[in-house]
């Protein structure tokens, strides 16, 4: 991974591509964020996968400061909004409007899902989290999930040992 001339082909067009320069390499090829994380780990996605879309995954929260020369740029051509602006969050259910299908649409639904991924502060995120540090997490989403009550209540299954049937 050290030869940047060979990172990219001419037809590669993922965010890494378009904005990790050499001098942006060069500056931050040893480095590592606050928390372990290196700046390797981050672009090894999108170096070794020429055809991913974006290619570029902070390690920690503090990989996007550390390594902002490259993380401000792809975040604001893919989100649309630069380092200085700021999310406005409404959690109020009773604003949120649902699309109206036609009964064929509505039909063609079979499930539905909504994906939240969210760090603990103490921990890296996903490139950069340990195997033992992912334990600890589980232990905690566990312990978290066994107070869920009502419609919440559930069963917590390991990925580790599941077979296929469930």
């Amino acid at each position: 991974m050290e030869d940047y001339d060979c990172f990219f082909k001419e037809d590669t067009n993922s965010y890494i591509s378009r904005n990790l320069t050499r001098a942006i390499w060069e500056e931050y090829k040893d480095q590592k964020c606050s928390q372990g994380v290196s700046f390797k780990t981050c672009c090894y996605s999108g170096i070794a996968n020429l055809d991913s879309g974006v290619g570029l995954y902070a390690g920690s929260a503090d990989a996007y400061n550390k390594f902002k020369k490259l993380f401000d740029p792809v975040i604001e051509q893919y989100h649309g909004h630069g380092p200085k602006a700021k999310h406005v969050s409404d959690m109020d259910a009773e604003k949120l409007t649902n699309a109206d299908f036609n009964e064929e649409d509505a039909a063609m639904i079979l499930s539905t899902r909504v994906r939240v991924a969210r760090n603990m502060a103490d921990y890296p995120l996903g490139p950069g989290v340990s195997k033992e540090q992912r334990l600890e997490i589980m232990n905690y989403v566990i312990a978290a999930c066994e107070k869920f009550e009502d419609d919440l209540k559930g069963e917590f299954h390991k990925l580790e040992g599941m077979d296929e049937g469930l």
